[in-house]
């Protein structure tokens, strides 16, 4: 199985500076732009506030390697008298129509400083109402932009009950309806087909209301046994579509990446998958920061037949690493064929 090859130079985005991204830089969403001939990036990005608020900054680049910043401000922001009032995070991105479709994660109160031990919590906690109200829990958003810098939030799309991120759409319809994978927390264990959080699948006919969900995938090996979430938004191949997927081993609770090739007509048919991981923490960068022990993909795009991996490392920093495509599409399809 062909693996993903880092980047020497990563990481390629740092922490910088005391305001919106001092403290760190992570979990991108990245375009490849053919009529401007660049790649482009969403990245979340925090300072140290105690309250941790969370941010979406905007950074370009000619080659995918060196990215350099457009702004010295977000361009997507928590709105802190609305349902997103603590973050906006983990974003994945798709052009569709000439409009670019972004889900991110977000909360409605600050999350606080998650990986300390004195973490404070802040909002309130009423004895009923919304479940996301209550405890802060985490809910996929959709926003539109026609160029990556003005968004139009249109809400969340997924069940506010639920704990539910590592949310993304495909780049086309399928059978006439959009298709979302997404990960709810809750849904696992007794009364399910799987017993740790896995990837389910659903359809709308608008991007807002979403059918009930299926169960698509569920951990299989040692490296995914605790949970597993969707990275990449899909990317077509000559066999079907690539997705990248995480997985978060009992073991040691690290992060690992999986590849699976879904079937073009039919996105719930798993044609291919990889046993082992493409990609793991490694180096000191990705396994020394505020989740010790994570490499997280969030953006993928192609050029010149070269794949761009985007990842945050410990989510501090963000990496990239590369694979000739089509020998990866090959190697995921021939030796992960189901």
């Amino acid at each position: 199985m062909i693996r993903l090859k880092k980047y020497a130079n990563n990481p390629i985005l740092k922490p910088q500076g005391d305001g919106f991204e001092g403290l760190c830089v992570l979990n991108p969403a990245v375009i490849y732009d053919e009529d401007e001939k660049l790649f482009k990036m969403l990245y979340r990005a925090a300072g140290n506030d105690k309250q941790h608020y969370i941010y979406l900054g905007l950074a370009e680049s000619k080659d995918g390697f060196n990215f350099e910043r457009k702004f010295n401000k977000p361009v997507l922001a928590p709105d802190i008298n609305g349902a997103d009032g603590g973050c906006v995070e983990d974003p994945r991105l798709v052009k569709m129509g000439g409009y670019y479709y972004l889900t991110y994660a977000s909360r409605t109160f600050a999350p606080g400083q998650y990986w300390r031990e004195d973490k404070e919590y802040f909002g309130f906690r009423p004895e009923f109402g919304p479940t996301m109200l209550i405890y802060n829990n985490s809910v996929t958003h959709l926003a539109v932009s026609r160029d990556l810098i003005n968004w139009k939030k249109l809400g969340r799309i997924t069940d506010s009950r639920f704990d539910d991120r590592d949310v993304y759409i495909f780049p086309e319809k399928i059978n006439g309806k959009f298709v979302r994978l997404s990960r709810p927390m809750e849904w696992c264990g007794k009364g399910f087909e799987n017993e740790a959080p896995a990837i389910w699948i659903s359809y709308s006919s608008d991007l807002m209301e979403w059918e009930k969900p299926r169960l698509l995938m569920k951990g299989n090996e040692w490296w995914e046994n605790k949970k597993i979430g969707g990275s990449t938004p899909p990317i077509k191949c000559e066999y079907g579509y690539l997705v990248l997927y995480h997985g978060v081993a009992e073991k040691d609770g690290a992060y690992r990446v999986g590849a699976v090739i879904l079937d073009k007509n039919d996105p719930e048919k798993i044609l291919a998958r990889t046993k082992d991981f493409i990609m793991e923490p490694e180096f000191d960068f990705e396994t020394q920061g505020y989740y010790n022990g994570c490499v997280f993909p969030t953006g993928i795009c192609v050029k010149d037949g070269e794949m761009f991996v985007y990842y945050g490392a410990a989510d501090k920093f963000v990496c990239v690493a590369t694979a000739d495509f089509k020998k990866f599409c090959d190697s995921v399809y021939s030796e992960g064929k189901l």
